[in-house]
């Protein structure tokens, strides 16, 4: 329940900002630009958020027959849900990695990399398609894509704003050229950190709703611990907004060795996964 409250504030706030940064720049007409802003770009992404996703993940659409292990354990998952049986993608990457989309149940599909079908276990394969499924019950891929379109629409809006006015900043103060200024720089960075907040939000919910589905947080917890050395070795190179779908950072091998910081932290769209890990294993003990 906490991180669901938690990702409401933040949406919230994301939204606020949102219509603030439209009144700040061109007063009531601004936030109503704002809003329309905000509506439109939903829209889009509500209906094509899942394509464009797949694509970029250069997935491929197959049948339950050549994935039987996976369709196995994801449509025991499902009806355990009462959701309906998703599409199932394959990726063609020695990266182990999965990630879920589809603006509901009923648009659901679930894509996983060959690399992890030759890595997991059957019952850490499941709490990963477990983790998965509880993304789409949850919605969070819905929830994901309006924190990401609002925060694109906020990066637009500052940027039409300050370039369209130059003209107008000109015959003005220099004091309303530098508000027009900083909004341009620092509404698209919160909106940014708020966004990665919300993704990380719901990694830990669905680590949490995808252990109680398959009653073995520990198995979740050894396969987040495979996941995290192999997308070390193997680099996947992805689409940002796709990056944030998937279990475990596939482009984490494209930063090196670099130590993690508070900084890395805030930046980063996935939790740290020896956090996720120790917060599986106090859940197998009762302590979560």
């Amino acid at each position: 329940m906490g991180n669901n409250v938690r990702t409401a504030a933040l949406l919230g706030l994301l939204g606020g900002l949102f219509v603030a940064l439209g009144w700040l720049l061109g007063g009531a007409t601004g936030a109503l630009l704002a809003l329309g802003f905000a509506a439109l770009f939903n829209f889009g992404m509500f209906f094509y958020s899942s394509k464009i996703a797949l694509a970029s993940a250069r997935a491929r659409r197959v049948e339950e027959h050549e994935l039987p292990n996976v369709s196995t354990i994801v449509r025991s998952l499902a009806s355990r849900e009462q959701m309906p049986m998703p599409d199932l993608y394959l990726i063609d990457s020695p990266q182990p990695n999965a990630f879920a989309t589809g603006r509901s149940p009923k648009h659901a599909a679930v894509a996983v990399t060959s690399g992890i079908l030759d890595l997991m276990t059957h019952q850490e394969l499941e709490g990963v398609l477990a983790h998965e499924l509880a993304h789409v019950k949850n919605r969070d891929i819905l929830i994901v894509t309006i924190a990401a379109t609002i925060g694109a629409a906020m990066s637009f809006l500052a940027r039409f704003a300050f370039w369209g006015g130059m003209g107008r900043r000109r015959d003005g103060n220099g004091i309303t050229m530098l508000v027009g200024l900083a909004a341009m720089i620092l509404a698209p960075l919160v909106a940014a950190l708020t966004q990665m907040a919300i993704s990380r939000s719901r990694e830990y919910q669905a680590d949490r709703s995808g252990a109680e589905s398959t009653g073995s947080p520990l198995a979740l917890a050894s396969a987040l611990a495979k996941l995290d050395a192999g997308t070390k070795r193997h680099p996947m190179v992805v689409n940002d907004s796709t990056a944030q779908l998937f279990i475990a950072d596939p482009m984490k091998a494209l930063d090196g060795k670099r130590p993690r910081t508070w900084m890395s932290r805030i930046f980063s769209t996935h939790p740290p996964i020896p956090d996720r890990i120790e917060r599986l294993e106090q859940m197998a003990m009762g302590i979560r």
